[in-house]
């Protein structure tokens, strides 16, 4: 008697089809969501970036990645080499991938 009250309620057919369409649709909302909130953000700031250091130039006013605030002193294009100002006569070699980000409003003269 029992297992003919289970079986009675549902159509084995109609029923998986249903709920499968409703789990990819689901999981495909899930993906758009996370690429509109997620992903998608990312590429545009790491294009940014990349535009950025790809525009340095002698007198740029930058930040390292280990947080050192400076001025681009050389840019060398062939090796992805710069030298930086920290101080007076204080100059260092770094790479150019380092350099997060353009800080001219944040140092002062």
């Amino acid at each position: 008697m029992n297992s003919i009250l289970l079986t009675a309620g549902t159509t084995p057919g109609a029923a998986g089809a249903s709920n499968s369409w409703m789990t990819m649709l689901m999981f495909g909302g899930i993906f758009v969501v996370m690429y509109f909130l997620m992903i998608r953000p990312q590429q545009k700031r790491q294009k940014e970036l990349t535009k950025f250091r790809q525009g340095l130039k002698k007198g740029d006013k930058v930040i390292t990645a280990g947080g050192v605030f400076a001025v681009v002193k050389q840019v060398d294009e062939n090796s992805n080499v710069i030298v930086i100002d920290v101080d007076t006569n204080v100059s260092l070699r770094i790479d150019k991938a380092m350099v997060m980000r353009d800080t001219a409003d944040m140092i002062q003269k």
